[in-house]
């Protein structure tokens, strides 16, 4: 494994940012603790310029180098979720219900590395700008930047991200090329009927019934009206009627997740909710509406971006610990956004057998920290050489 040594030097500096991160997770777009430890390490680096206060609480760091050049755009999330920590290690979260439970200050510190890193050398032509984003898990930070104009301000010509993999090898390196991972929509049912006692329906208009009937017809849209070849996911995971055994409710809530790649597929999913919550409604003698929520859109590399950051990826762990082929996934992420408007490329790092992203008892792999330093700073030095 070629980690750059000048990194793998404060391999324990890292190990402390980051458990320091991850004691006191911030939530969706409110990041400014860690941004401002964030901003205060770029400062100790000597980072040319620092913004704060980019989308909202996001910090942007430029590094100039040797020689004049392009920019290019390395992106790191930094907000946790609202989750109550159960690791019982001594960097657990101070906050009670808020937890780095999916990695973010790992990220944040994979990019702290290479900022050092790149700072101390400055082995590359161009300027680095580095993305410290707030709200991945929720607020689309990465699609307030784009729109604030973050990537058109500081000339950002290309973008890459990493993200941390439960259950890969430590350290190995996955992506593929074109779509990589899903467009996340989200759909909430109201339905609204006329409640009564349970020991005579005949007087209501019952809204579960009504909403037993809509989750079934649901589901036939995958099973019937798509094109089983290509990816689609529908998941209801909330219904909600009702108080007691013996009333019939008035009012039932449903909610859920579509999954998709394709807009004509996503198109097709929204027309055909709206015809089966009205069909099924008219049926059951309810009225009920549909709210479809579009959210992040499918995450798609750039497949000659991916070719090369694969490359510079085996250069730090091996051919044999790099797949470019990895076949896409269900996920979603928000960094779409970036590269809807640039070139670039989203990798995951590879962090052992531990508990699984969103999992109370998650904890990042500090081991790995170095190595996704390594790539961000030697993918700079490849992409932008000084010579």
């Amino acid at each position: 494994m070629a980690i750059v040594n000048r990194i793998a030097d404060y391999a324990a500096d890292m190990a402390a940012w980051r458990q320091h991160l991850h004691t006191i997770p911030e939530l969706a777009m409110s990041c400014p603790q860690t941004a401002r430890f964030v901003a205060d390490r770029l400062a100790e680096f000597g980072v040319d310029e620092i913004h704060e206060g980019v989308a909202e609480t996001g910090v942007v760091g430029i590094i100039q180098g040797r020689a004049p050049g392009p920019t290019i755009g390395l992106r790191a999330d930094m907000d946790g979720l609202p989750i109550n920590e159960e690791t019982g290690a001594a960097h657990a979260s101070v906050h009670a219900g808020r937890m780095h439970a999916c990695g973010h200050d790992g990220h944040t510190t994979m990019l702290l590395g290479a900022a050092r890193y790149l700072a101390e050398t400055r082995n590359f032509a161009g300027r680095v700008a580095l993305l410290f984003q707030p709200g991945e898990e929720a607020g689309g930070g990465a699609e307030v930047m784009v729109r604030e104009g973050v990537l058109d301000r500081f000339d950002i010509s290309q973008v890459y991200a990493l993200h941390n993999a439960p259950g890969a090898p430590e350290g190995a390196f996955f992506t593929t090329p074109g779509p990589l991972m899903a467009a996340a929509d989200t759909f909430t049912i109201h339905i609204t009927g006329t409640g009564g006692h349970g020991a005579m329906p005949q007087d209501t208009c019952d809204p579960v019934m009504a909403a037993v009937g809509i989750a079934q017809a649901l589901q036939t849209i995958v099973s019937r009206n798509h094109n089983a070849q290509q990816d689609l996911v529908i998941s209801l995971t909330q219904i909600h009627a009702g108080t007691v055994d013996n009333v019939i409710p008035s009012h039932a809530f449903l909610n859920g997740t579509v999954r998709s790649f394709d807009n004509a597929v996503q198109r097709m999913v929204m027309t055909r909710m709206e015809a089966i919550v009205a069909g099924q409604a008219a049926s059951y003698g309810v009225s009920a509406r549909l709210d479809y929520e579009e959210g992040y859109p499918a995450t798609v590399n750039d497949p000659a971006k991916v070719d090369f950051a694969t490359a510079v990826a085996c250069e730090i762990v091996g051919a044999a610990r790099v797949d470019g082929r990895s076949g896409r996934e269900m996920g979603a992420e928000d960094f779409s956004y970036m590269l809807r408007a640039r070139p670039g490329a989203y990798l995951f790092i590879g962090q052992g057998e531990t508990a699984g992203l969103h999992h109370p008892r998650y904890d990042f792999n500090d081991d790995i920290a170095p190595v996704g330093a390594s790539f961000f700073a030697r993918l700079v030095e490849r992409a932008q050489p000084a010579a």
